[in-house]
């Protein structure tokens, strides 16, 4: 018997969902073990230190609360790092609370993590980032990012050089600094094999790193010191997003200088040779501090996330530049590899499996999931069966997107009703969506909503000129390209022309919240810690990473100022007319509250159906069971009632007016 779109039963529920939210991050390799770390919802929401051993056993290093994370910029980076000692490993990793960088030898009876850097009662205090332990040394060297006052862009960063003796653990002054404060931002050192040069990368105000970076390489002296840095790729409108060095010393990055992030070996003469130029992405937009879509191996192969859209593992041959992807049914590689010997360690996930931890052996070619492997928590007939579409927008213009139908395997809806279909808008916005298994889209697709994903432009994938189309033009193009794929959808008679909704969080947020106060396409919306007011944000409101970061998005404000009164959703409140649903992390120091709560001043007394839930202890994207819970839930009762269907099995959203 047909039930209507909406209204189907499903074994998904939202504390599954939950559970299975987020994926591991950071793989990489102490000694021969491989070591990555994990999300855990149900423990607080902290991200644990996973190993595994040669036995092929997988084990969490370190017990609640500790937390391996990093708040460099906001947004993190690469946390931990290890090297291999014949008494047993030596752990360096940063713990979320306080930001301090933490020592731990786990084989070692009784043993407990020692703290390595001191706090620091200014500003954000004193944090670190990306660290790579150099035994020969006593040090670990990493990114220090040390607040100077009290405003969130009060902040310095430099290449530091903490010593393992932990004689820096209460004196600031012991932690050397390996350059001085020359540029806004930096990436961790990365040392040369004969340990006489180092290079990273470094970009300043107010260009971010996918606008362009300089890769930055300096002699290192017999003390440790660092000479004089000179520029060896890059500049204002290159990007690189990776440098690093092969076995041989031959220094690699991978820039957009042709328009794509292709892969580069540094030249003597001060050029750089195209290992493989291809109209594909061999790098991506770098919003964590030690980010790798490259690993050199011993053999002088190099391990390459490459692609049009999605990124898949390949080995590159520079002698060639002949690519063998590796073999699997991944189709999405995070941009997380790591090299030893002939492994290469990733993580990888498609569109009926979620991330995994995998290794590829070189030798044989063999792939193998080695860690996080996939289970399936009910029958995958429930998932989601997607489709990659490509679209037409204003101007003929392409916009690239991921549709996920309705699905169950033993329902169906009247021929005559077309579903309703949820249009999710990624964050970034340069960034993009990736197409693989996610419990939260099967949420809504296994109880007959569609939804459709949309790489609008600005996204990252499709080269240079794609993510450029958003200079200057946020606001604007993803909230057209939004609307044309729903209006496209509901033309064909996808969806209900009626019954579409747009969520998104973060800078999905604002492309939601911008598409209710500049269209009649949506008939509500689900807002997640969004940016609202572009007046306050680019003006102090938000963290340094960002705090210029709408120079480009929108246009230099002392230039343009009332376009961004004209393009904020918060001066616009008067022209909502349909329901929404506001989430906020109150800890968010991205997107922080007040943003939410200007917006919901002005919507007062306008009569409008809305929803504004908090949730205590999150910060810029949920992280605990119980609140994506929360926030699953209400989503889905606010379209069963602007909908008009029934879902019992969840609380009723209260929406005021």
């Amino acid at each position: 018997m047909p039930q209507a779109y909406g209204t189907w039963p499903s074994p998904i529920g939202a504390a599954l969902a939950a559970a299975h939210d987020g994926r591991p991050e950071y793989a990489g390799f102490l000694g021969d073990e491989a070591w990555w770390t994990a999300p855990r919802p149900t423990e607080g929401g902290r991200r644990a230190l996973v190993r595994r051993r040669p036995d092929g056993t997988e084990e969490s290093v370190l017990p609640p609360p500790w937390n391996v994370r990093s708040r460099v910029i906001e947004y993190g980076g690469r946390p931990w790092a290890g090297a291999a000692r014949a008494d047993g490993p030596l752990l360096v990793f940063v713990h979320f609370t306080d930001q301090r960088l933490y020592a731990y030898e786990p084989d070692t009876p009784g043993a407990e993590p020692y703290p390595l850097t001191p706090l620091s009662a200014v500003g954000g205090g004193l944090r670190w980032v990306d660290p790579v332990v150099h035994l020969d040394r006593g040090e670990v060297w990493c990114v220090l990012e040390e607040f100077t006052g009290e405003g969130p862009t009060d902040v310095r960063r430099v290449l530091a050089a903490v010593p393992l003796d932990g004689s820096a653990a209460d004196e600031r002054k012991a932690v050397r600094e390996l350059t001085p404060e020359r540029h806004r931002f930096v990436t961790g050192p990365r040392l040369s094999p004969d340990g006489t040069r180092a290079a990273w990368l470094a970009w300043d105000h107010p260009r971010m790193p996918w606008d362009g970076t300089e890769v930055l390489c300096a002699d290192v002296t017999a003390d440790g010191t660092f000479a004089e840095p000179v520029t060896v790729a890059g500049g204002p409108a290159e990007s690189v997003a990776q440098a690093d060095w092969t076995p041989d010393g031959r220094l690699l990055f991978a820039s957009d200088r042709t328009g794509w992030w292709n892969l580069y070996r540094a030249d003597p003469d001060g050029g750089a040779t195209a290992l493989c130029p291809r109209e594909e992405e061999f790098g991506g937009a770098l919003w964590k501090v030690g980010q790798n879509w490259f690993a050199p191996l011993d053999n002088g192969t190099v391990a390459v996330l490459h692609g049009r859209g999605a990124a898949v593992l390949g080995i590159l041959d520079p002698a060639t530049g002949d690519i063998v992807d590796a073999p699997g049914p991944w189709t999405e590689w995070s941009s997380s590899v790591a090299a030893h010997g002939s492994r290469v360690l990733g993580i990888a996930a498609g569109p009926h499996s979620g991330a995994e931890v995998v290794e590829l052996d070189t030798r044989t070619g063999r792939a193998r999931v080695i860690g996080a492997a996939h289970h399936d928590p009910v029958d995958p007939a429930h998932y989601p069966r997607p489709e990659i579409r490509t679209f037409t927008g204003p101007g003929d213009r392409e916009i690239h997107a991921h549709i996920h139908p309705p699905h169950h395997p033993g329902e169906t809806a009247p021929d005559d009703t077309p579903p309703p279909y949820v249009v999710w808008v990624h964050g970034g916005p340069t960034s993009r969506a990736p197409l693989v298994l996610d419990l939260e889209i099967a949420y809504f697709t296994s109880r007959g909503i569609g939804i459709a994903e949309v790489n609008y432009g600005g996204s990252t994938g499709h080269g240079r000129a794609y993510r450029d189309r958003l200079k200057e033009q946020w606001g604007v193009v993803d909230v057209e390209d939004c609307a044309a794929v729903a209006l496209a959808l509901a033309a064909e008679g996808t969806a209900d022309r009626n019954r579409l909704a747009i969520r998104g969080g973060s800078a999905g947020g604002w492309t939601s919240a911008a598409a209710i106060t500049s269209t009649d396409v949506f008939a509500c919306a689900a807002i997640s810690y969004p940016i609202l007011d572009l007046s306050g944000w680019g003006s102090g409101e938000t963290h340094d990473f960002e705090s210029q970061y709408l120079e480009s998005l929108v246009g230099p404000l002392a230039e343009v100022p009332q376009r961004y009164a004209d393009r904020s959703p918060a001066a616009h409140a008067d022209r909502v007319t349909v329901p929404f649903l506001l989430l906020q992390g109150l800890d968010d120091v991205i997107c922080p509250p007040a943003q939410c709560e200007r917006f919901l001043t002005r919507i007062a007394g306008r009569g409008i159906p809305h929803a504004y839930l908090t949730f205590e202890g999150e910060g810029h994207g949920f992280r605990r069971a119980d609140t994506m819970i929360r926030a699953l839930e209400a989503e889905l009762s606010l379209y069963a009632q602007v909908f008009g269907f029934d879902r019992p099995d969840v609380p009723t959203l209260e929406l005021e007016q």
